[in-house]
Formats: C-alpha cells, structure tokens, sequence
C-alpha cells in the first residue's frame, strides 16, 4: 500500500460522524463487566480515535457499560511501517491484564491499522489471547481470500474470496483467530479487494461513515462482549 494518493482524502477521512444509528438498550455484561476497545487508526489519520469507527464505538459504549477506548500510538505514516502499532497493541493487552486479569478486548483496525492488528494476533497468546473477545477490521491489507471471516459490509460474501495488498506476503487472520474475527472488505476496495479495486479509493474510503459498516460493527462487537 505504497501509495501518496491517500494525503488528498484525508479530510474525508476525518469528518465528523453522524450520531448513533438508533438508540441501544444500556446494559451490564455479565461475561465482559469491563472492557477496552483497542483502536488503530489508518495512513494519514492523527493520533487520536480512526474515523472508521466512530460511530460503532459510540453505539458500542452506549450499549454496554464498563466500557474504554484506547487509541493505539503509533506514527500511522505514509512509509507502511505499522510496527509501533502492532508494538502498542501487545503492550496494552499484556499490561492492562497484569493489574486487571478479568479485563475484555475488541481489537479493531482500519487499513494500515489493520495491518498493525493482524501482525500482533500471533502475539497475543494464552491469557492474552482469550482476553480478546473480537476483532473487527475495515480496509484490511492483509485481507486473505477464502477466510470464513471475510466479510463485506453488509455481512455477505462479495469479498470473501479476494485478497488484499499484502495478502501475498504470507499474513492474513491466523487461523486461531478466525473464529473470532471479522475482516470487513467493501467491494472494490483496492487494499483489501485488488480483483475489483485499485489502491486507496472511494470505496477504501467509505467505511467511516458506511451506515451498514456501523452497524455491523456495533451488532458485532456487542455480541461479542456478552451482550444481547
């Protein structure tokens, strides 16, 4: 995903986003009374929550109580190198679980940040990993054609049998981590859908304020953390 051409959308990237889809039952999970959405943002986006999720979190946190997002640091640069990221992601899950064992996870990441999410997966283990109760990706790289994952936004199949920009390079969902994961690829995205799609796009672009992505987010991280 070596591509300048994301510098000129970035304020599209960046809009406010419109106000929770519809109003959400509050309640107290009893499997997850307290958890962290773990939030890495995409190339371009500054320090700070990634527009592709903003709307779920705030469904999500309304949704359930007990609820925090932390927003990975990491340079998210033009450069792809999301190390730092996938560094951060390890590192708050292993640190937060040394003072609070019972804490729950949703990790969730926008196109590089993705990347960053899926590079720390096989890192997370043990404790760690079942500590993560879901993962939720958008615009995703690393998406691999063929994983039960795969999902488009609506929830269907358009994009489950393409693979992403660095889908060759040997990454992907591992497969411990299918199970619990959805890998979110709108049709013709050229990151997560080079078959129908070239580079960073319209449709790479369209996540954050995609009604039917917000709500597959927050449908999906609800569940996942125990909720109705």
């Amino acid at each position: 995903m070596h591509t300048p051409t994301l510098l000129s959308f970035i304020p599209l990237l960046t809009l406010s986003i419109s106000a929770p889809l519809g109003p959400l039952k509050r309640a107290v999970s009893a499997i997850c009374p307290s958890y962290t959405i773990i939030n890495t943002r995409g190339t371009g986006e500054p320090q700070g929550p990634s527009s592709g999720f903003r709307t779920m979190n705030t469904n999500s946190l309304s949704s359930l109580t007990g609820g925090k997002i932390y927003n990975t640091v990491y340079p998210a640069g033009f450069d792809q190198n999301s190390q730092a990221g996938t560094a951060d992601i390890v590192r708050k899950v292993t640190t937060t679980l040394q003072t609070s064992p019972q804490e729950c996870f949703i990790l969730e990441g926008y196109s590089q940040g993705a990347q960053a999410t899926v590079n720390a997966m096989s890192q997370l283990t043990g404790a760690n990993f079942d500590a993560v109760k879901g993962v939720f990706l958008i615009g995703n790289p690393a998406h691999k054609a063929g994983l039960a994952c795969n999902v488009d936004n609506n929830g269907g199949t358009t994009t489950k049998n393409v693979n992403g920009l660095s889908a060759g390079n040997g990454g992907g969902v591992p497969s411990n981590w299918i199970a619990k994961t959805l890998d979110v690829c709108i049709f013709a995205d050229g990151v997560c859908d080079t078959t129908h799609g070239l580079g960073i796009n319209a449709q790479h672009l369209q996540y954050p304020n995609d009604a039917a992505t917000q709500r597959l987010g927050t449908g999906y991280v609800v569940k996942q953390l125990g909720g109705s």
